[in-house]
């Protein structure tokens, strides 16, 4: 028989996903799963954009522009600069999700062999766009009982060979819920220009912040660097509408941005549909933001009370995004998280967590670690963590 690539072999497999089959078989038991594994929000999309997708009159679905409609990329600028993020539209170019916008920027800048620092934990899927592009991983580590705050960066520095061809990072961040501060961003953006390496930055989460006094500082924001700057974005989490599958890459680097184009071309255009869904979102009011973020931030409130309530669990409380990282009183989260599918329920109920050590690099870290989104009611979250409470109990008194 064929065999599989080496490159096949080496995709890591998500931890957020790799545990549904189990969750699968606890619903067909009858079962009912809180899913605290993925980041899911359960906070309705915007009218404006739903009510965009009903009156669209079509004859034919055609093919759109390689880099998303230009009326799209136009009025994604102008919400940029509302921002403070100042960028023509020629510097966006729109994708099939964010997951594609990062695909595109590491296929246009990493040969093989190069390398990509990125500060751990990290969304997992990093790893796997990496492998991809046939670039090699290093990790830095951030520390958890620090809150996860940048590394510093002369451990950024102790890292950077010959081979170091870009820095990654998520800001807000996804798995741990910190926020870099402005002073960090500017240390990181003066190590990048000192030995010239590209920074990428995953902003989705940027609207995600819940103390007045944290504010969200774009790398699109580091003065003389714009040739080395790509931000990544998308739709999926501003507007609850993971489904649309719609991101950008944006860069003032035009070599990037025409090297990203042929891969744009290959794939021929991003959706059609939910670009005008997306266009017509630009046009949410800021009330709708305001409901959410205070929702969010409820809901964060909520489930660091309720963690804090069990005996031997440590976390952080999180600044931004959604999500955050709990150390457990278990001996691995990966066997503890299947088992709460497989063998336990409390009257007739569970719950799915990921395992933090899907989102580490180095081998041996996270092992007592979850990621816990915080996308449920705050009825329904403080129901998890009793659940899980109990479930800790069960599972240390086997």
């Amino acid at each position: 028989m064929p065999e599989i690539s080496i490159r096949g072999r080496k995709m890591p497999e998500s931890p957020i996903r790799k545990l549904a089959p189990f969750a699968d078989i606890a619903n067909k038991k009858g079962l009912k799963v809180y899913h605290l594994n993925i980041g899911q929000p359960d906070i309705k999309s915007p009218e404006i954009a739903m009510q965009a997708i009903k009156n669209i009159q079509m004859d034919i679905i055609e093919y759109g522009p390689s880099a998303g409609y230009e009326s799209y990329r136009k009025k994604l600028a102008q919400f940029y600069t509302n921002q403070n993020v100042r960028v023509d539209f020629s510097d966006i170019m729109i994708t099939t999700g964010g997951s594609e916008a990062l695909l595109f920027a590491m296929g246009s800048i990493m040969d093989p062999g190069d390398e990509v620092i990125i500060p751990e934990p990290f969304y997992a899927n990093y790893h796997a766009f990496s492998e991809e592009s046939s670039a090699t991983v290093i990790p830095v580590n951030s520390d958890f009982e620090g809150g996860f705050t940048l590394p510093s960066i002369e451990a950024f520095e102790k890292l950077i060979t010959p081979k170091t061809k870009a820095i990654l990072i998520c800001n807000p961040s996804n798995p741990t819920g910190n926020l870099y501060s402005e002073s960090e961003i500017q240390q990181l953006g003066a190590l990048v220009k000192k030995h010239d390496l590209f920074l990428i930055a995953d902003e989705v989460y940027r609207e995600f912040i819940y103390d007045e006094k944290d504010r969200h500082y774009s790398v699109m924001n580091l003065p003389g660097l714009e040739q080395n700057v790509i931000m990544i974005d998308s739709v999926s989490k501003r507007y609850s509408m993971c489904g649309a599958r719609i991101g950008c890459m944006v860069t003032k680097n035009k070599q990037v941005i025409a090297t990203a184009m042929k891969f744009a071309q290959a794939r021929l255009c991003p959706p059609t549909i939910e670009q005008i869904a997306c266009e017509a979102a630009i046009d949410t009011p800021q009330s709708y933001f305001d409901e959410v973020i205070k929702e969010y931030k409820d809901r964060r409130d909520t489930l660091i009370d309720e963690l804090h309530k069990i005996e031997g669990v440590k976390v952080t409380p999180p600044k931004a995004a959604f999500y955050c990282i709990a150390e457990l009183p278990v001996d691995n989260t990966e066997t503890f998280a299947q088992w709460l599918l497989e063998s336990y329920n409390l009257n007739g109920e569970t719950v799915m967590v990921a395992p933090a050590a899907g989102f580490y690099s180095t081998p041996g870290m996270g092992l007592k670690q979850v990621r816990i989104a915080y996308v449920l009611n705050k009825e329904d979250l403080t129901r998890a963590v009793h659940i899980l409470k109990d479930a800790i109990a069960t599972y240390n008194a086997r």
